[in-house]
């Protein structure tokens, strides 16, 4: 397809987000993904400068081998390294963090490892490299807004998600997804587990057979073509915890685990690779019992933003 050719400058500022207030929540989905977001009704959260926080970018348009934005028509409605669901693009791959250094995107920060205070990041999407874990929605929010994406609304997110397969088609299959395997956590360090120590410890996702690279998994996808939406690592999305959203969210009349949960919590999706449905089956997996500062082994994220007119 033939049309104008832009590339994405990338402008860097040490700020982070403020967490949405109760106008950004989504509506909770029901089995068939149905929500405000897939009809096209989309919120951005504000941001602001806040001092020592990691500044996080994302790379629109895909990269190439050394990092750097690849140009993108005019004319898609998505970014290659997107796919377009109704009027919005997503991600195609969890995403992972890129160092960005005076010359540009430098390397790939170290999967296993929390971003660094006072350092930029650029958030790349692609196949074959482990995604980011050890991450906040705080600074997952910061990776996508930055160039123009955002963080998924909960109702877009299991949009994207629908048709993915949680479990083995048939007896004696392997899971299509990299979910339900032992706990690390446990296995690892056994009980009284410290939050610093043990849940943010860089062995945990360094364990061979545990994190998954993106696409490694190729039965693990969307009906639209979205990978690795169940297992591997916890989605953030947008929303935050309110009474009306917990409303709804109990309306769902889907059996989940107790959590502690409390209004202002954030929200990630669809389990990790321990988890199976103890907090709800395949799409709608759901956790709400953090605040948009936690971050563990299994927290990640992938961004969303409109499709292009014209």
């Amino acid at each position: 397809m033939e049309g104008s050719w832009i590339c994405v400058v990338l402008v860097m500022a040490s700020c982070s987000l403020n967490d949405p207030q109760a106008g950004t929540e989504e509506a909770a989905v029901g089995g068939h993904g149905e929500s405000a977001a897939s009809q096209g009704e989309i919120t951005t959260p504000s941001t602001r400068c806040r001092a020592n926080t990691p500044s996080v970018a994302a790379v629109d348009g895909g990269s190439r081998s050394n990092g750097s934005p690849v140009a993108v028509p005019v004319s898609s409605p998505c970014s290659s390294d997107m796919v377009l669901v109704g009027r919005f693009c997503i991600d195609r791959y969890e995403a992972h963090l890129r160092a960005i250094t005076p010359a540009g995107i430098g390397e790939v920060h170290p999967y296993f490892e929390r971003p660094a205070l006072e350092s930029s990041y650029a958030a790349v999407s692609e196949s074959g490299v482990f995604p980011q874990g050890y991450i906040s929605r705080v600074e997952a929010q910061a990776a996508c807004l930055q160039v123009g994406k955002r963080l998924c609304s909960r109702g877009e997110w299991m949009l994207a998600c629908r048709g993915t397969r949680a479990i083995p088609n048939g007896r004696g299959n392997p899971r299509p997804c990299n979910n339900g395997k032992s706990h690390l956590l446990m296995q690892m360090f056994g009980g009284g587990h410290d939050y610093e120590r043990h849940f943010n410890s860089p062995a945990l996702n360094k364990m061979s057979g545990f994190l998954a690279k993106t696409g490694a998994f190729p039965l693990c996808k969307s009906e639209l073509g979205v990978h690795d939406m169940i297992g591997n690592l916890h989605e953030w999305v947008s929303g935050t915890v309110t009474g009306a959203f917990l409303t709804r969210f109990e309306a769902e009349s889907v059996g989940r685990q107790y959590q502690h949960v409390q209004v202002g919590n954030g929200i990630f999706m669809g389990g990790f690779y321990s988890t199976t449905g103890e907090l709800g089956p395949g799409c709608l997996f759901t956790t709400v019992a953090h605040d948009a500062g936690y971050h563990d082994y299994s927290t990640g994220f992938r961004c969303c933003r409109a499709k292009n007119s014209g």
